[in-house]
């Protein structure tokens, strides 16, 4: 017994690695799953049938290929159906990175195939399954963002030849993935046809004549698999300890899917009728157990009752901050350096999310690479952060402020602070044709560099205008100002993304 629960526990800790590395709904059914229990909706009955049951998620993960294997074994919820659905999908994505443009294209196809239906005395097999989904990835300092299409046919024999199913796929897929989590919405319709060859008189032995009996339906499925992470602070319940609270990393993963079907009505004979139809909408939800995570504990003694304590507690315990005095100075400028610095630690958080060996494949790739000659007269190749700036610049977040010089130590300013987030994120290309004005009272002291991304940074919110409804632009950041502005973009990846790609998608197409 000892063993059998060793074994049960091994293979669920397997189950939830596999299952929980990305959110991407498994396989492309539209089905929803936890740790333990995958369910969809089947409809080749021509009646829409909730199954549920055991799956198994493998993958294998190469520089420019993903394979993964998707095996379902389910039953029917309703335990008075007879019946069982066994499934075995293996499919290949391929990358084709474009460095030169920051994109990368993916292609994946379906390798090998097997699934079998049986209701009753019924039996479908799918003899056959085409299948192509190309995807553009967007591959961003702050995120990768990408978009896709999918296209497929699966043709089913019933019992041999007694009759044939085709179902045509249409649809597509968005997504993201940062540190703070990742969400894939697909959007996918099904156009079934059904043929089929029926006894004439099913109670008269003698007659051998045959009638055909056909019918068509369509389903669509909105499915989205989002994880998110979220950072929240849990005071102390112990007086006499050395500190008063801590921060701990919360992740949530939940799947969402609703299947709006047209399907025709058929009575319990089999019977298919050309007027009626049978229309209905399905909701599927599940969710996994949380996980938690302690970070370690700020302790400045100069935040106390400061307005931004929990901006830069969090991002300390984060470790984007990494001050080693026990003060902060909350009210003294934010340099360029710093900021810089702060930034790229907030982006590469992602690095976490990936497994030893990709981390490995990374750091030999790095090696690998040339290192960028920095112009910056003012940056010492041999300085820790020389590594921030190089890579900051390289990926075309910051500029100098002459031709050759950085000025690391120089204040910061608001405008530079929003320019450096948004082109982080990559939206500063979403900014209206030259000649707008930003919606501020303080547009005319917008400096033209910054202005594209200023006017994005309002359309998302990743900022506000003051009691006058200006940006102050050229305004000096204070450190607790430069948290503040640093947390905001975190919340944006944590929870603005995906409200973006599930809610609003799901509600409002």
């Amino acid at each position: 017994m000892k063993k059998f629960i060793t074994i049960l526990i091994t293979l669920m800790l397997l189950l939830n690695t596999a299952a929980t590395s990305w959110a991407t709904p498994l396989g492309f059914s539209g089905g929803a799953n936890n740790e333990y229990e995958y369910e969809e909706i089947v409809f080749l009955t021509g009646k829409p049938i909730k199954f549920v049951g055991e799956f198994d998620v493998s993958e294998r993960d190469r520089e420019d290929e993903k394979k993964v294997t998707y095996r379902f074994e389910l039953k029917p919820q309703d335990r008075s159906i007879e019946a069982e659905l066994e499934r075995r999908i293996t499919v290949i994505t391929r990358y084709t990175k474009r460095n030169d443009k920051g994109q990368t294209i993916a292609q994946t196809y379906v390798d090998s195939y097997k699934e079998t239906l049986k209701i009753g005395e019924d039996e479908y097999e799918l003899v056959d399954f085409q299948f192509s989904k190309s995807d553009i990835i967007d591959n961003r300092p702050a995120s990768d963002f990408y978009s896709g299409n999918i296209k497929g046919r699966k043709y089913y024999t019933i019992n041999g030849e007694e009759g044939k199913i085709i179902v045509d796929i249409t649809g597509g897929d968005v997504g993201y993935k940062n540190f703070w989590g990742s969400t894939e919405t697909q959007i996918i319709d099904y156009f079934i046809t059904s043929e089929r060859f029926v006894p004439e008189d099913p109670e008269d032995e003698e007659n051998t004549e045959l009638k055909r009996v056909s019918w068509q339906g369509t389903v669509k499925v909105q499915v989205s698999d989002s994880m998110t992470k979220n950072v929240k602070y849990f005071p102390n319940t112990a007086d006499s300890s050395s500190f008063r609270g801590g921060y701990m990393k919360i992740t949530n993963r939940e799947i969402v899917s609703v299947y709006d079907y047209n399907l025709p009505e058929i009575d319990e004979d089999g019977k298919v009728s050309n007027k009626k139809r049978n229309k209905g909408v399905i909701h599927l939800s599940k969710k996994m157990v949380p996980k938690l995570e302690r970070l370690i504990i700020p302790k400045f003694k100069d935040l106390g009752g400061h307005w931004a304590e929990g901006h830069v507690e969090k991002l300390y315990s984060l470790e984007i901050f990494d001050e080693t005095s026990r003060f902060f100075t909350p009210n003294i400028p934010m340099s360029r350096l710093e900021f810089t610095r702060a930034v790229m630690k907030a982006c590469n958080l992602r690095i976490s999310m990936d497994d030893e060996q990709n981390n490995r494949r990374r750091r030999w790739r790095n090696r690998m690479e040339p290192a960028t000659q920095l112009p910056f007269k003012d940056i010492n190749p041999e300085s820790e952060d020389y590594k921030y700036i190089e890579e900051a610049y390289k990926k075309g977040l910051v500029a100098g402020v002459t031709e050759d010089l950085f000025k690391p130590s120089t204040p910061l300013t608001r405008a530079q602070a929003v320019t450096i987030l948004i082109r982080a994120l990559g939206f500063d290309n979403r900014a209206p044709n030259p000649g707008y004005y930003t919606a501020f009272a303080d547009d005319d002291r917008i400096p033209y560099w910054a202005k594209d991304c200023i006017y994005v940074a309002r359309e998302i919110g990743l900022i506000l205008g003051d009691n006058y409804n200006r940006v102050n632009p050229n305004k000096i950041m204070t450190r607790a100002e430069a948290a503040a502005m640093l947390v905001r973009f975190l919340e944006f990846l944590e929870a603005d993304l995906q409200r973006d790609y599930r809610e609003n998608i799901i509600l409002f197409n």
